[in-house]
Formats: C-alpha cells, sequence, structure tokens
C-alpha cells in the first residue's frame, strides 16, 4: 500500500528506507527504559518491534554502537509485508556479521552498499549472492544448521508456507542466467511508466525533484551527478573502476497484474525510483568534517559519506570502539587472536542481541498470543506501514513505551501539504492507540510519541472492536 497516496513512483515494494538509520536504543525514551524485565542472564532486555524497517539499517546502527549504551541485551522482531524484505535483510545481517578473515572491512563495506541500492552488481558481489543463496536455503530448512552458524537469528515463528516461498526466492537469486532478470529494460520500462511526456526532460524532473523536495528537507550531500545517474540506471554506488553488468535478482519482487481480466503475478522491479538509497546512509554524519561546505557546496557526495558510515558501523560492531580513519585496523595482523578477539570485542553473540523474524502481516493479531502482551518497549513503523498503526498496538506495548514514525519528508512525489497532512495522520493514529507526542527531536524525518498511562477504567485486555478502528491508507 503506498504511503499518503503517492505516485507510482514510490513502487509498491520498498527496498530502501526513507530516513537515515538510528540507533534505536539511543532513540528509546528514559521513562520507557525503566520499565526493562530482566532476561535469563539477568541483564535488561530491550524488546524493540520493527514494522516495515525494509533493509536492516535500524538494526545494524543499533547492535554496532551497543557498547555506547548500558549493558543491554536487546531483541528485534521484524515484521515485514513481503518476504522479499525479509530476504534481503538476511542477507544484509549476514554479509555484517561476516568473520574478519573471510572478507575485509572494506570489501564488507562497499558489498553492503551494492547489494543494497544497485540495479547492477559487479561480478565479484554477484559470485558473492549465488554462494549466500545456497547457504540461506540451508538456514531456512534446515534449523540446526542455522543455530549452528548464525545463532543470533530467529526463524521459528515463520510459517511452512513463508520458509517455502523464501525458499523460492533464494533459488531465484541462485539462476545464472542473465535473461531471468534483465533489469535494465525493468528500470527504464518504470521510468517512462513514471515519467510519460516527461520522459525526454528526466534531467530537468530530475534536477527540480533533488533541489526542489530533497534539498529541501535537509539531504544536501546528494549531488546531481550522482542522483541522475542512479535515476537513470538504477545504479547509486560505484566504489570501484569496474564493471558493474551482473543484475542484482535482490531487487526482484512479484506484483499482481492484469491479463485478459485476470490477475497473474509478474516477476520484475516493482521498487522507488523517485527518491534512491542514499537517505539510509549518506546525508548525516557524525564526524562534521564529512558536512562541510565549500562555497555553498558539499566538500563530501552521497556516496562517499555511504560509505564512510557503513565502514564505521561495521568497525564499531567488530571492534566496539569508535572508528578513526586515519589508524584503520590491519586485517591480517589479528591472527591467533582473532579468536580472543571475536570473543571479547568481536562480533554479537545471543547474549547480546537476537533478531526474530515474525509472520507477513501478523501485527493485527499478534496481542492475542500472550508472549507478546505489553513486550515491546520500542516500536518503529514505517511510512509504508504506518496503516498497520491501530488502537491493538497499546496491547503488545510495555508501560511507557516509546513510538517512533517515519514520516514521508523524502518522497518528490508528495507535495508540501501532503507530507504535513500525513504527518497529522500519524499523530492522530498514535493518539488513538494511545500514544502522546512527546518534545520535538532534532531528527525531523520521524515523530516520536510514548504510550501514556493507564487511565482509571481502562482495560489493557480490551480488544478494540472492528468498526472503531481507524482504516490505515
Amino acid at each position: 500500500m503506498l504511503a499518503a497516496g503517492t505516485g507510482n513512483g514510490f513502487g509498491t515494494t520498498a527496498w530502501w528506507g526513507f530516513s537515515p538509520a538510528l540507533n534505536l536504543q539511543a532513540m528509546s525514551l528514559e521513562s520507557s527504559t525503566e520499565h526493562l524485565k530482566l532476561s535469563q542472564n539477568g541483564v535488561p532486555e530491550l524488546n524493540i518491534l520493527l514494522v516495515g524497517s525494509i533493509d536492516a539499517r535500524h538494526i545494524l546502527k543499533t547492535m554496532s554502537q551497543m557498547h555506547r549504551q548500558p549493558q543491554r541485551k536487546i531483541s528485534f522482531y521484524v515484521l515485514e509485508n513481503n518476504l522479499e524484505a525479509m530476504s534481503r535483510q538476511l542477507l544484509f545481517l549476514n554479509l555484517a556479521l561476516e568473520p574478519p578473515d573471510k572478507m575485509g572491512l572494506q570489501e564488507k563495506s562497499e558489498t553492503l552498499l551494492e547489494l543494497m541500492g544497485n540495479t547492477l552488481l559487479r561480478n565479484q558481489t554477484a559470485a558473492y549472492l549465488h554462494e549466500k543463496a545456497a547457504l540461506f536455503i540451508r538456514y531456512i530448512t534446515d534449523s540446526d544448521f542455522q543455530l549452528a552458524n548464525l545463532p543470533i537469528l530467529d526463524f521459528s515463528a515463520l510459517k511452512f508456507r513463508e520458509r517455502d516461498r523464501l525458499e523460492a526466492i533464494f533459488q531465484f537469486w541462485r539462476n545464472p542466467d542473465p535473461q531471468a532478470f534483465q533489469i535494465k529494460q525493468l528500470w527504464d520500462l518504470r521510468l517512462r511508466q513514471y515519467l510519460g511526456t516527461r520522459y525526454d526532460s528526466r534531467r530537468g524532473v530530475c534536477d527540480w525533484d533533488l533541489t526542489m523536495k530533497l534539498h529541501e528537507h535537509g539531504a544536501i550531500t546528494i549531488n546531481f551527478h550522482e542522483f541522475f545517474h542512479w535515476r537513470n540506471t538504477g545504479v547509486a554506488f560505484e566504489m570501484r573502476e569496474a564493471t558493474y553488468d551482473v543484475p542484482n535478482k535482490t531487487l526482484a519482487s512479484r506484483c499482481l497484474m492484469r491479463h485478459k481480466g485476470e490477475p497473474i503475478p509478474a516477476r520484475g522491479y516493482w521498487g522507488d525510483i523517485t527518491t534512491g538509497p542514499y537517505i539510509t546512509f549518506g546525508i548525516e554524519a557524525e564526524d562534521p568534517t564529512l558536512l562541510k561546505t565549500i562555497n555553498g557546496c558539499p566538500s563530501k557526495n552521497a556516496q562517499e559519506i555511504s560509505l564512510h558510515n557503513v565502514t564505521t558501523l561495521l568497525y564499531e560492531l567488530r571492534y566496539h570502539t569508535h572508528y578513526n580513519p586515519s589508524d584503520p585496523p590491519e586485517e591480517g595482523k589479528d591472527g591467533d587472536d582473532c579468536t580472543a578477539l571475536c570473543a571479547t570485542k568481536g562480533l554479537p553473540t545471543t547474549e547480546d542481541v537476537c533478531v526474530h523474524f515474525l509472520p507477513l502481516d501478523c501485527l493485527p493479531e499478534l496481542h492475542h498470543k500472550a508472549k507478546y502482551q505489553q513486550l515491546f518497549n520500542l516500536i518503529f513503523f514505517s511510512c509504508s506501514m504506518v496503516n498497520y498503526l491501530k488502537p491493538n498496538l497499546r496491547l503488545v506495548s510495555a508501560p511507557k513505551a516509546t513510538l517512533i514514525v517515519e514520516l514521508t519528508n523524502f518522497l518528490p512525489d508528495l507535495t508540501k501539504e501532503q507530507v504535513s497532512e500525513f504527518s497529522s495522520r500519524v499523530t492522530h493514529l498514535a493518539r488513538d492507540a494511545g500514544f502522546v507526542p512527546v518534545a520535538e527531536t532534532n531528527k525531523k524525518t520521524f515523530s516520536l510519541f510514548q504510550l501514556r498511562d493507564q487511565e482509571v477504567g481502562d482495560n489493557p485486555n480490551e480488544i478494540v472492536p472492528p468498526e472503531m478502528e481507524v482504516p490505515g491508507p
């Protein structure tokens, strides 16, 4: 479902977020963390529900910066409306958790951005995807094998038919036939359908959307050259002097099309062609030197900032300390100390993190299961799944829970009035679910709420009848 009536530039399948990556633990309100329950190891446990996080960016950033917050176990619960987004999150998490002796920091960072935001891949990246697709099939079909190799992920809640469909997705990723997903033609077709008579003037349309829409909302690091190149080809990140010519099959999804009056599933590219993948890691930075301007123009572009931020994230995930580009680690230096490093400061274990994948579209029924009632200390909604923000949400929210909702600032198809209307709608839906707005934050692309105290006469186990529910977009 499209957010707030967007045009078809948004697409029907979201492949990346439309807001920067967040450290959700840092975003959690202090009063929310006061109600944390203890895990089996006696450590406070923060339970986070992600409704449409899409690309695992919040999970990765939160995990990488755990060393900055008090010791806690973090349990993520991932809920999506399509299995393609779920499969990509498995890919990104597996890539981030690759042992350092198998993949160096720079290669890992470049591969992550390439798989996330490029329609075309290098041969080396395509080979990695092909290899991991076979591994993921074993993960999905053999739970013992998965627990032995990647225990921080939990697929136990998925239904059998969802596992079968995930296996089919991974089998498609392994298909060596270059004609199986003709992304160049599919991308151009989407552009022509979206622009119509403006297709021949697409350079001017691109300039307008970048300057008057994205720059106006703060994405000034995205320059015209890289933005138009992505708009025209679907290739956002070219960090190597190499040939990018292998279709990125992770961007394929199915959409119901009508043929002779009958709906049939058609595989194609049904994602975003207007905003781009730069928003997730490319418009903000902790290092102020990356955001410096020279004669009013940013000194670094969104690709450079994205690469720095992802490298920083992956470095912190492994070493539990801040990244210093002038003193990078020597990837082969650890030697015999690698095991000790991973045990003390290395990649997270099940005692630190667990990522649970939930069945598709299960949020309306989640409160019927006792283990989810009053469980989540923090809840995140993407703008494309706000229609799931219903009154029953408070039944799965812990006392004083924090609610973060992504706004539509970076959707060029929307007018200022529609962006404002969407923000007002989010506030209305949150209030109906028992959440109240909190003070403004410096994150203008999100709305922040907190679950209010139960009033006298409120029944926390009451199920809201359907006629009282607010319809989604």
